[in-house]
């Protein structure tokens, strides 16, 4: 059985049904490539508080086909964001929380209509565009955030923008004002207003007609991965030290982008 997996690449003979099943169509190596991905970028997130998704997102992009790759990297998301907002709930301002619900909720509603037009071949270049503009491109601290018309424009703007490229976190974190709030209380409010996203961006794409059935166990064992990622990551928030790793996590994210541009170089 052949079954087209990447942007240009069949993968054939797969051996037995159960096999198959749980590799939900994959070469071995791509499948636990993504679940040790899964696992790195909530450890990330957790103890750097962004960069786990984009992270995450490029190394999907170049395992998963173009139409599976925003909805899907938003149901692993949504487990390894669930699972943060949960265990810093109590650090969590509920007001900004519902502020920012609200403008996701509003866009998510244009969104429905949009998901259908988009063109799954021009989704590995924007996403590859994206990430480098996230790598090098200026996002500013605008922390307007903290009132209630800032929280509901910033829902609007960043839900648009997640159901576009997927990796958003940035975005979100510069809009929230990261550093305004301390690393427990911007983790919770983060964490929640992602999980809100994502929420909205796996129902969007349910009801554009995409099928999450054929990828279950591959998303369940991601989830796990990273739940597992989150747990260790928000043992070591605060004892990492960011600019050299920043620095270094730059550059890996730039050379992630580079290969998937040139993979939708070579299949269009």
């Amino acid at each position: 059985m052949c079954r087209r997996v990447s942007m240009n690449t069949p993968v054939c003979g797969l051996q037995g049904v159960d096999s198959e099943f749980w590799l939900s169509g994959l070469p071995a190596g791509s499948f636990f490539l993504l679940l040790l991905c899964s696992f790195l970028g909530s450890l990330l997130t957790a103890s750097l508080g962004v960069g786990g998704g984009a992270f995450l997102l490029t190394v999907m992009a170049g395992i998963l086909p173009p139409l599976a790759l925003i909805p899907l990297h938003g149901i692993v998301q949504l487990g390894s964001n669930a699972l943060r907002a949960t265990l810093t709930r109590r650090y969590l301002n509920v007001r900004a929380l519902t502020f920012f619900a609200l403008g996701a909720l509003l866009a998510s509603v244009v969104a429905v209509f949009l998901v259908g037009l988009l063109n799954p071949v021009y989704i590995p270049l924007a996403v590859g565009l994206f990430i480098l503009w996230l790598s090098w491109g200026r996002v500013p601290e605008v922390a307007l955030g903290q009132q209630p018309a800032g929280l509901v424009l910033g829902g609007v703007l960043t839900t648009l923008a997640t159901m576009l490229v997927g990796a958003t976190g940035p975005l979100v974190s510069a809009w929230l004002g990261r550093r305004s709030a301390g690393r427990w209380e911007y983790t919770a409010i983060f964490s929640a207003c992602m999980t809100v996203q994502h929420v909205l961006k796996v129902v969007v794409f349910g009801l554009a007609g995409f099928s999450y059935r054929d990828y279950l166990p591959l998303l369940l064992v991601m989830i796990l991965c990273g739940y597992l990622g989150t747990r260790t990551g928000l043992h070591l928030l605060g004892r990492i030290p960011e600019a050299g790793f920043r620095l270094v996590f730059k550059w890996v994210l730039t050379l992630l982008a580079f290969r998937l541009l040139w993979l939708w170089w070579v299949s269009v």
